[in-house]
């Protein structure tokens, strides 16, 4: 099992695939790492040598933004905005879209799947009189 930044790879998955399991790595940028150092993206993880996982390690580790590190600057970044009162650090603030979508429709991702019609959420009445 390789481990990579504190992930543990899935073994049985393609080398491209199981590498996207780091957070700040997609398919593009794992295509990219493979090619630079000339490892098969169709390899199963488990397949990979001890010196290809050591080089994987390394690069990504020294060359790549990911994890914790990430996670940290995308926390900053949202707090900077609120602080300078941008209209996106205010969306954030509220709990709302920040990238234009609209919101009278289709923002159960962001709100929570709160639904404000007529009928729904409605208690029933224990007894009536």
């Amino acid at each position: 099992m390789i481990r990579i930044a504190g992930i543990n790879l899935p073994d049985a998955k393609r080398i491209d695939v199981s590498l996207t399991y780091i957070y700040g790595i997609g398919p593009a940028t794992s295509t990219k790492i493979l090619d630079s150092l000339g490892i098969d993206p169709s390899t199963r993880a488990k397949d990979v040598s001890a010196t290809d996982a050591n080089r994987l390690r390394e690069v990504i580790e020294k060359k790549h933004r990911v994890e914790g590190e990430l996670r940290h600057q995308v926390k900053m970044d949202i707090r900077r905005l609120k602080e300078i009162d941008s209209y996106r650090g205010t969306r954030h603030q509220k709990g709302l879209p920040a990238r234009g979508q609209r919101t009278k429709t289709n923002t159960r991702t962001v709100r929570g799947n709160v639904r404000h019609t007529m009928g729904s959420g409605r208690r029933k009445d224990a007894a009536k009189t």
